[in-house]
């Protein structure tokens, strides 16, 4: 990293704005992160709204979570980003938040991994569902050791969604780019369901990731058409039946999570 330990305290007070300004966080929920070096970690502290920050709330710590600058206490989810810097050198942002789309399909146990939207498709692949660990603990982040290697995007079962990259701004737009997946399809689901792109169209669309200087190899999930040519993809709860599932309990189950998440329950 070539910027200023400055410049990036105010990047991530920046973030940290929006992502309370979008109603992704509420009260002093979320955390966010960059990689200072090789040695050393920015993070927010714990128990201060993401919306009210100061350059000067922020911690750096090592690699160790030993606090080497800020007189606050850092985020409760330390070691989830510790780790993430660890498993992934080329990550230099993290940001966790509880975006209210987003959070109601991990709290429905719905994946958003299917070929949907052209950009989520080039720039994220899909979206994988991480199991449910507890907060504050090395549990967190367990379940999400399978998917890291591979994606920069994830939800966290009951609690959440997370998003790396190569900045903080860039883990940022990401989260954008998830929570604005999971409302489309939250409405797609209610006017009857997601419809998928075809292998062929999402094999063009990952190809043009070399234009855009996009790493990420992983693709999403199509599905077979059927006599009316139409692929409909199935918005089933992880680990839930293939077939027969109820739409209605569907929509009521995922709209009673984002409304909960709104009124900051």
């Amino acid at each position: 990293m070539n910027r200023t330990v400055y410049a990036l305290r105010r990047e991530i007070v920046e973030v940290g704005r929006r992502v309370y300004n979008r109603g992704y966080v509420a009260a002093n929920d979320g955390n966010i992160s960059a990689r200072l070096d090789r040695g050393r970690v920015l993070i927010t502290p714990s128990g201060v709204s993401k919306g009210f920050m100061k350059p000067e709330d922020l911690i750096v710590v090592d690699l160790t979570g030993k606090v080497i600058e800020g007189r606050k206490k850092p985020s409760s989810e330390l070691l989830m980003h510790l780790r993430i810097y660890q498993e992934r050198p080329d990550v230099n942002g993290v940001v966790h938040a509880h975006p209210p789309y987003a959070t109601g399909f991990a709290v429905a146990g719905i994946p958003l991994t299917q070929c949907v939207l052209p950009e989520v498709i080039v720039s994220l692949g899909g979206i994988p569902l991480a199991e449910y660990g507890t907060p504050g603990t090395e549990e967190l982040f367990k379940p999400v050791l399978k998917y890291i290697k591979d994606y920069d995007a994830f939800l966290l079962a009951n609690h959440g969604a997370l998003s790396i990259g190569p900045s903080v701004m860039a883990a940022y737009f990401k989260m954008e780019t998830l929570e604005h997946f999971a409302q489309i399809a939250t409405v797609a689901i209610q006017l009857g369901g997601l419809k998928t792109l075809g292998e062929a169209e999402v094999k063009e669309l990952i190809g043009l990731r070399r234009n855009f200087g996009i790493k990420t190899q992983v693709s999403c999930e199509t599905c077979a058409r059927n006599d009316t040519q139409e692929c409909v993809a199935a918005t089933v709860p992880a680990g839930g039946p293939a077939a027969g599932i109820d739409r209605q309990a569907l929509v009521e189950a995922v709209t009673a999570a984002v409304v909960r998440q709104l009124n900051g329950a």
